[in-house]
């Protein structure tokens, strides 16, 4: 029910009954309010989607708004399934790491790392991101971050997240062009070309790694290499999403480049959904091959292909993919033994 994409199935056999924190970063982006450039939640209400992932996680109910994120064509929040895994075998700890959220979540006993970052703008108009501060403090929070569990899987709610994941990787010089994923099973290609375009040109000649970062990228890309980098394989790591965190993966493998640095990745891992390993529209191995490291990378053999539910069969139908954790859970659920037909009455459960 586990299935390697790269590297050995020791790593994560070697997870199997152990105790685990699931983090979620959340961060808005302005890019997602550029009309038709993402289906990551409820029209003129993007801003909210991580603030209602959290939410939803955490606690089971949405409290900033009146329903939970799903897309214009009734797709629900891969949020449920992560609720669902929880709940069937809880992970030991819950925390969010706030990389810049328009609306703080209105939940209370959950640690909620703050780190005084704010939403970033629209790549085609310059993010303005003080990327250098970012990944540093990124880099100190994985050096000093201490958990009583054996692992850490990080699964993170971006809206407009492969737009900004795509500009970034193109803006450093990878050749990702139909790489990368969406929340959308025809995705708006002139819309998304036309936004990397434009921030592509915001570059600037003479611009060096964290001005680039700055320009096109978006705070979660930049914040998590530097805790990548900053936890430096002292905790196992999943990293628990598809082409954005492949995308994490890249600007870490970039600035070591800068740095002449290295890194060990014995305890460090990629996992993701069916859903994105089998996307024709992208490439999750294509990515992961361009890192000048080794790593361990999974995909959970899980769909709805038991349940009658029609927003759920959209899945299965290409119209959502991950996010908010779903391929780390659902990874998670099945070294422990949740099945899928439980892991399916459960999210069923969630939309009545």
């Amino acid at each position: 029910m586990i299935k390697n994409i790269t590297g050995k199935k020791d790593f994560i056999e070697n997870l199997r009954g152990k105790s685990a924190t699931l983090m979620i970063a959340l961060s808005n982006t302005k890019t997602a309010n550029i009309e038709g450039i993402t289906q990551a939640g409820i029209p003129s209400m993007l801003h909210l989607t991580p603030t209602l992932d959290s939410e939803f996680v955490a606690l089971g109910e949405v409290r900033s708004l009146g329903q939970i994120a799903e897309t214009p064509k009734g797709v629900p929040t891969p949020a449920l399934i992560t609720r669902a895994i929880h709940l069937l075998h809880p992970f030991k700890n819950i925390e969010f790491l706030d990389l810049g959220l328009a609306v703080k979540p209105k939940i209370d006993y959950f640690k909620i790392h703050d780190f005084g970052i704010f939403p970033s703008g629209r790549i085609d108009e310059d993010a303005k991101i003080k990327a250098s501060e970012v990944f540093q403090k990124g880099v100190e929070f994985g050096q000093n971050y201490t958990t009583k569990n054996n692992y850490i899987i990080l699964g993170e709610s971006v809206p407009s997240g492969t737009t900004t994941a795509t500009a970034t990787t193109l803006a450093l010089g990878y050749d990702c062009k139909n790489k990368f994923s969406s929340s959308f099973k025809n995705v708006p290609n002139s819309i998304r070309e036309t936004t990397i375009a434009k921030a592509l040109s915001n570059i600037k000649e003479g611009d060096e790694i964290f001005d680039i970062l700055g320009r096109v990228s978006d705070n979660m890309l930049i914040f998590n290499a530097g805790f990548i980098l900053g936890l430096n394989n002292r905790i196992p790591l999943i990293l628990a999403g598809g082409t954005q965190m492949a995308c994490v993966l890249m600007v870490a493998n970039k600035i070591l480049e800068v740095m002449d640095g290295v890194i060990e990745t014995s305890n460090l891992a990629l996992c993701t959904t069916k859903w994105v390993y089998e996307d024709k529209n992208s490439d999750i191995l294509g990515l992961l091959e361009m890192l000048n490291f080794s790593l361990n990378a999974y995909w959970a053999d899980f769909d709805f292909s038991l349940s009658h539910h029609p927003a759920l069969k959209l899945y299965d139908e290409g119209e959502a993919k991950e996010g908010v954790g779903a391929g780390g859970a659902l990874v998670y659920g099945l070294l422990n033994g949740v099945t899928k037909e439980n892991i399916t009455r459960k999210v069923e459960g969630f939309l009545g």
